[in-house]
């Protein structure tokens, strides 16, 4: 298992936690110099709050950790593409790098629907891999929406 699977290990279990709150499963942590400084996962119905996503959790964790809203030197490791709210915070953040598990049709700001993380015309860009542990993401969204979808059948996802 690579460090980067490692690490996304730790971001799966936060949003098997989502999961079990009856939320979208989406999970993040921040790590920096080998230690996460960072977690979060969805709490978006619990809080009733449409900024409560595992990567703005994350990443305010992070910034309280360090006592700055640069964080430099660190990198996030998000179970989802991240939307394009928090796409724009991981720029404002300055991460260098973020590794997402898999890519959002629907929401994706990080290459799929948009591309704000290496959009030029911003102050700070950053390196971005796609792909680590993919599967068990999907697995767990799968799970999740066909749950919702059993329970309320003409709704569709969140």
């Amino acid at each position: 298992m690579t460090n980067q699977e490692q690490w996304m290990k730790q971001a799966l279990r936060e949003a098997e936690k989502a999961f079990e709150q009856d939320e979208v499963p989406v999970g993040a942590v921040v790590v920096h110099k080998g230690k996460i400084i960072g977690r979060g996962h969805n709490q978006i119905e619990r809080l009733q709050d449409p900024t409560a996503h595992a990567e703005m959790i994350a990443l305010t964790a992070a910034a309280n950790h360090l006592h700055s809203r640069r964080l430099k030197d660190c990198t996030l490791y998000v179970t989802l593409e991240p939307c394009p709210m928090c796409a724009g915070a991981i720029v404002l953040s300055r991460i260098p790098t973020l590794v997402f598990a898999t890519f959002d049709p629907k929401a994706g700001a990080c290459g799929t629907l948009y591309n704000i993380v290496n959009d030029k015309r911003l102050n700070h860009t950053l390196h971005v891999i796609s792909g680590v542990s993919d599967r068990e993401s999907q697995e767990l969204l799968k799970r999740f929406f066909g749950r919702v979808r059993r329970v309320v059948p003409n709704e569709g996802g969140r």
